[in-house]
């Protein structure tokens, strides 16, 4: 930790004073006077000079800031410098910053790790479960006579009584149910197997001793039901017909799909093997590191998370508001909750980092352009945008020197 003060006095301090009236003048009441109109003298002396302090202070934050950060530019800040005002008076105004700085890393063993990639593989099993999930995906549901089987979806209108009094929650028109999805209470649909299409049938059922809702616990029930349609789901052969469905260029046998579908499932099983061999070996690296994680670090790394959390959130149509209230939790909880990865992320940075000077690392401007206009391209994006969105060409190089360190930890392994 380092503190740093800033002082703003002099001219400076004296013009944003003046701002400070200004503003604060258009808001006085003055007998007299006008809004804004007040003579300065006026002004001070119904208010008193030090009413124009916290506002021109105020006024002065960012320029302190940016001079803080101009005359320590030297200093590895790593976190948001905490800020307070020290002094402030009639000749100017003290800004404390608390600057977080980078720690101390000693790396121990990362080399030579004894960490072993998973192999991976395609099962017949993965490979039919996978076509059939295809075939279940361009399935019809259509209409048919004859009596409701499990696996059919029926369309009813149902009521349920306890005691001949219907019960709130209990009543449902053209609801869809799929025989056999266990959505509803035991024994209600499969006492409907074996209906037909306009049949009406009272089924007499008893709630779950668990179930959520106190007032019908244990509770025996009748279910006045009527089926007002029956449908069938089809499922397509493999033929000729599914294949131009699928669209997929090249497949027009069983073969040909099979093919694919097993590629596609190991190439899934890649990633997913590079990503946990990556892990452990970040794992493993990191428990030879000698390091003291400053607090704020954590703090700013829990901040991105969250933030990451919440915009995950929002894509699936909720708030973090509702999930505290779904979750009976707070924000409190959920950063207790992300602390351990925080740490880690922040502690495979550092570690990371050391690694780049000590195998001294360096990314030209050349490679940095060419990966830019890869992902630029990968992204369907201008390079120019993408490198506005990444943060920059500095950005870049920074990334490819994490994954060339990253492939550093595989060595001797």
């Amino acid at each position: 930790m380092k503190e740093i003060i800033v002082k703003i006095d002099g001219q400076e301090w004296q013009d944003a004073l003046d701002k400070a009236f200004e503003k604060a003048n258009k808001k006085a009441k003055i007998d007299g006077f006008r809004p804004g109109k007040a003579p300065k003298e006026v002004f001070l002396k119904k208010y008193g000079k030090e009413a124009l302090y916290f506002d021109a202070a105020d006024l002065c934050i960012q320029r302190a800031y940016e001079r803080m950060l101009e005359e320590n530019k030297d200093l590895q800040i790593v976190a948001q410098p905490e800020m307070s005002l020290k002094s402030i008076d009639e000749n100017g105004c003290e800004f404390l910053f608390q600057l977080t700085l980078k720690p101390e890393v000693k790396l121990g063993k990362y080399k030579g790790l004894k960490v072993k990639k998973d192999k991976i593989e395609a099962t017949k099993e993965e490979i039919d479960a996978s076509i059939e999930h295809m075939r279940e995906h361009y399935a019809e549901v259509v209409e048919k006579d004859g009596d409701a089987k499990e696996g059919d979806t029926v369309v009813i209108d149902f009521e349920g009584f306890k005691d001949g009094v219907p019960f709130e929650g209990g009543k449902g028109e053209n609801y869809s149910l799929k025989l056999g999805s266990h959505s509803f209470i035991p024994g209600f649909e499969e006492q409907i197997v074996g209906m037909k299409k306009g049949e009406e049938k009272d089924l007499n059922l008893k709630f779950p001793d668990d179930y959520h809702a106190e007032d019908l616990k244990g509770q025996e029930v009748v279910f006045k039901v009527k089926v007002n349609e029956i449908k069938e789901t089809i499922i397509p052969e493999i033929n000729v017909d599914f294949f131009e469905d699928l669209g997929m260029e090249g497949i027009d046998s069983l073969e040909a799909l099979q093919k694919q579908v097993e590629e596609n499932i190991l190439a899934r099983k890649e990633v997913e093997a590079e990503n946990k061999y990556i892990d452990e070996l970040l794992a493993a690296a990191g428990k030879n590191v000698e390091v003291e994680i400053p607090e704020a670090m954590i703090k700013d790394e829990t901040d991105r998370m969250l933030k990451q959390y919440e915009e995950h959130l929002r894509m699936q149509g909720l708030t973090l508001e509702q999930f505290y209230q779904f979750t009976n939790s707070d924000e409190a909880a959920l950063r207790e909750q992300m602390r351990e990865e925080a740490h880690n992320r922040v502690l495979y940075r550092l570690m990371l980092e050391e690694i780049v000077k000590e195998e001294k690392i360096e990314i030209s401007d050349e490679e940095a352009d060419e990966e830019a206009s890869k992902l630029a391209e990968r992204y369907q994006m201008k390079k120019d945008e993408f490198l506005n969105a990444f943060g920059g060409l500095d950005m870049i190089k920074y990334d490819l020197q994490m994954r060339k360190a990253i492939e550093t930890l595989k060595e001797g392994k």
